[in-house]
């Protein structure tokens, strides 16, 4: 792994703030680590409803920077149904290395600052599972 590319110290400076592990135990800046193609993030997020537009705008700003990106290839923003301002984003990539890559671009940290102070992600990689007659891998 190329380590320019993956620098935990600066991940965990400019994303903390508004990052909540899915898995404390495993979180992303060590799923960034380990190698495994394809990948599927997703990432929950939760914020006061009076930030929704701020949210939403500063989530397509970053997901149109990722859309130009080695190595992706799908994203899709999901609101909660009813009152709850609680948004889920999945994005697929090619591996995790072009995540990583993407992740750790000083243009992608710079612009977590636009997102509203309420917003609290919590992001996790993921792999396909085959379920025999059910899911294909």
């Amino acid at each position: 792994m190329n380590k320019a590319l993956f620098q935990p110290d600066i991940i965990e400076e400019s994303i903390m703030p508004l990052l909540r592990p899915l898995d404390p135990a495993f979180p992303i800046d060590r799923q960034l680590a380990v190698d495994a193609s394809p990948a599927v993030l997703v990432n929950v997020f939760t914020l006061d409803k009076a930030d929704e537009q701020t949210f939403l705008k500063a989530w397509q700003a970053d997901a149109a920077f990722m859309k130009r990106q080695p190595g992706f290839v799908s994203t899709q923003l999901h609101r909660a149904i009813g009152e709850s301002p609680t948004y889920l984003n999945y994005a697929v990539w090619e591996s995790t290395a072009a995540f990583r890559a993407a992740f750790t671009q000083p243009e992608f940290r710079a612009k977590l600052s636009d997102y509203p102070s309420s917003a609290v992600a919590s992001p996790h990689l993921f792999q396909k599972v085959a379920v025999p007659g059910i899911c294909v891998a």
